[in-house]
């Protein structure tokens, strides 16, 4: 039987209960405040902090964009978020990616403590080293799926999960945190020699590539029940799809008498990785508030 792993309903539990919860901080002086600082004009960053400040303004959490155009140093970019840094009524600040190359890495001066994102080495390397039961910061696509994972109850301990792609915003913290769940992880990237041998012995396949239906039926066996597909493409047509050809994948499965999981693209990884981002910004203001 397959199984659609639904990130946008959950995503949508997720914000609700965070409405809620923030709802019951009426007795506070103020709600949690999110600060996206945007460089540049790039139409997909629209797109996706444009979905950030929906998110917010469901949950009552208050959305602030700062604007610079491509031309600006990386000296203002670097005041601006030592400002935002020092501000007590500023929980959580992300630099929206792409931004100019002479400006990259400059979102590791943000405060370790309003990572939102969860870019910051120090919250990278507590995502691979930090106590596994303890409430921290981490990189919110990872956190994302594995939320899904855990609400789909798809068990972890002691299976093969097998990553394409090794970024450091996906990829790698996401090997941490399925360790620290008693996996047994393969990460994988466009060198991997043999690639399709090493999928095809996964028990969870997860792709986060960036290319358009890549991964079809050939890379997987029928010992592979979970796929978690991370990326967001525009196929031949235009049309929005991820790195798994959807069709090919589902239709090799029809026959079989295993229960399947495979997130749809768009529905699946995107919004829970927003959801994973209201959630950071609420721990931060419950740290910063100490409530």
């Amino acid at each position: 039987m397959i199984n659609l792993v639904d990130g946008k309903k959950l995503s949508e539990e997720i914000l609700l209960n965070i409405k809620e919860k923030i709802e019951n901080f009426n007795k506070e002086k103020r709600r949690p405040t999110l600060v996206v600082i945007t460089v540049g004009d790039d139409p997909a960053s629209k797109v996706y902090v444009r979905n950030k400040q929906k998110a917010c303004e469901k949950c009552k959490i208050n959305f602030i964009n700062e604007i610079f155009d491509e031309s600006v140093s990386r000296k203002e970019v670097s005041e601006k978020i030592k400002e935002l840094n020092e501000n007590e009524n500023v929980d959580g600040i992300i630099l929206q990616l792409p931004v100019p190359k002479d400006i990259c890495g400059v979102e590791q001066e943000i405060s370790v403590r309003k990572d939102v994102d969860g870019f910051n080495i120090y919250n990278l390397g507590n995502a691979l080293y930090g106590n596994k039961n303890e409430k921290k910061l981490e990189p919110c696509t990872p956190l994302g799926i594995m939320y899904m994972l855990e609400k789909y109850n798809i068990e972890l301990k002691g299976k093969h999960v097998v990553i394409i792609g090794r970024s450091n915003i996906v990829g790698k913290p996401l090997i941490g945190m399925l360790l620290n769940k008693d996996a047994t992880v393969t990460s994988c990237n466009s060198h991997t020699v043999n690639i399709k041998e090493i999928t095809s012995s996964a028990d969870i396949l997860i792709t986060a590539i960036g290319k358009a239906k890549l991964v079809n039926s050939s890379y997987i066996s029928d010992k592979t029940d979970v796929i978690i597909d991370v990326g967001i493409n525009r196929d031949e047509t235009g049309k929005i799809c991820g790195d798994v050809d959807f069709e090919d994948i589902t239709k090799s499965w029809e026959n079989s008498t295993k229960q399947k999981y495979i997130t749809p693209v768009p529905g699946g990884v995107g919004p829970m990785t927003v959801a994973s981002l209201i959630k950071n910004v609420v721990m931060c203001y419950e740290k910063n508030k100490k409530i």
